[in-house]
């Protein structure tokens, strides 16, 4: 797994879904995001889909079975984000 990606994904996510009070060495990469894990929900799902698309030039389908699958922690969008990212 690329760490400089990870930490820029935590980054990412922090300066993103603006949570102030949370460091990158606070995410545990492979923790889940949703639920038990971070605890972020369907708008905060919108919102990092939507940055995504503007930081990375990836395009989600909000009805793809996929997306659960690769927002379910930070290294499952780390593969997403050097899977498919276009900028």
């Amino acid at each position: 797994m690329d760490n400089a990606l990870i930490l820029e994904l935590k980054e990412f996510l922090i300066a993103t879904l603006n949570l102030e009070d949370i460091t990158p060495d606070d995410i545990d990469a492979a923790a889940p995001l949703f639920a038990e894990g971070l605890g972020l929900d369907s708008i905060d799902a919108l919102e990092l889909g939507v940055g995504l698309q503007k930081r990375y030039g990836i395009k989600l389908s909000s009805d793809s079975a996929e997306n659960h699958q690769h927002f379910a922690s930070i290294n499952a969008l780390c593969e997403l984000v050097a899977a498919q990212r276009t900028v």
